[in-house]
């Protein structure tokens, strides 16, 4: 069965375990950040074997399997929330950062480094993380003065400290031409303009009359079809976890309005944009 949660916000330590029996390898129907701060084994996420060390973030979505193969005992945090956590979160400044967070997340959420862990770029970041943590599972573990104000702007503060390092992430170094050609779409997925063939050919020194069947050869489908799939993908995440509307995920995505859109979704997925909000599980 998925693993699921009927609280906004969910958060649990775990010290110095073995073994982590209730971690079965099921999918799970929220968002998650694990922190493993001490210990050494494997993450099995999405069929994907994953090391992990001390002081390691991974991000889980809905409907992502994992389990651990502990080796040496291990210390975990888990906040697991739904995306309902953040309504009517305080601004309309902060709703915006939340978007532009979500965009970034996104980026690591679909992208072939999927697996990998957040890479924190200093060690000031490494600490501070470190330390929103403790602050968060406190404040969540004291029911006596327990605040949902400090718990969302605790967690607001360890997502923007993630959000900073994401295109790190996804960056890493690879000898593949190709990884990085797929790395530079999902990172400028939102930018239509750096995503023209010309734009793509200029950057990895590739002739722009050959760029599409140096994509195709190796990837097996068009660059222009690799592109649409990914946004179908991104529309179909934000359709499924955000509030965001038809016309408001259109314009993120590079469609020209709403109707575009779910012309492009019927193609794709035989049914309407609207359609898929109301009932994913048919697709």
């Amino acid at each position: 069965m998925p693993r699921t949660i009927f609280e906004n916000l969910v958060i649990q330590h775990f010290e110095k375990v073995d073994s982590i029996e209730f971690c079965q390898y099921t999918p799970i129907r929220f968002f998650e950040i694990l922190l493993i701060e001490k210990g050494e084994g494997s993450l099995i996420i999405n069929e994907h074997k994953v090391p992990y060390s001390d002081n390691q973030i991974f991000i889980f979505i809905p409907n992502d399997r994992y389990n651990f193969k502990i080796e040496t005992p291990t210390t975990v945090s888990a906040i697991k929330f739904l995306n309902s956590f953040f309504a009517n979160f305080s601004t309309d400044n902060n709703q915006s950062h939340l978007k532009e967070w979500f965009k970034k997340i996104e980026t690591v959420l679909h992208s072939t480094n999927r697996t990998a862990y957040i890479q924190l770029r200093s060690e000031s970041e490494e600490s501070s993380i470190l330390s929103l943590f403790k602050v968060l599972c406190n404040e969540y573990n004291d029911k006596a003065i327990k605040s949902e104000l400090i718990l969302k702007n605790t967690l607001y503060s360890i997502l923007q400290i993630i959000s900073r390092n994401v295109n790190h992430a996804c960056l890493k170094t690879t000898d593949s031409k190709i990884q990085k050609i797929i790395n530079y779409i999902h990172i400028h997925i939102y930018d239509n303009d750096l995503l023209s063939k010309k734009a793509i050919a200029s950057e990895f020194n590739i002739s722009e009359t050959y760029i599409g069947q140096y994509f195709k050869t190796q990837m097996g489908i068009s660059l222009k079809k690799y592109i649409l799939n990914y946004k179908i993908k991104l529309a179909e995440t934000r359709l499924m976890y955000t509030d965001s509307t038809l016309s408001e995920i259109a314009f993120e995505l590079g469609f020209t309005d709403s109707s575009h859109l779910d012309k492009t979704f019927i193609s794709y997925k035989g049914m309407t944009a609207g359609a898929y909000r109301l009932n994913p599980e048919q697709v």
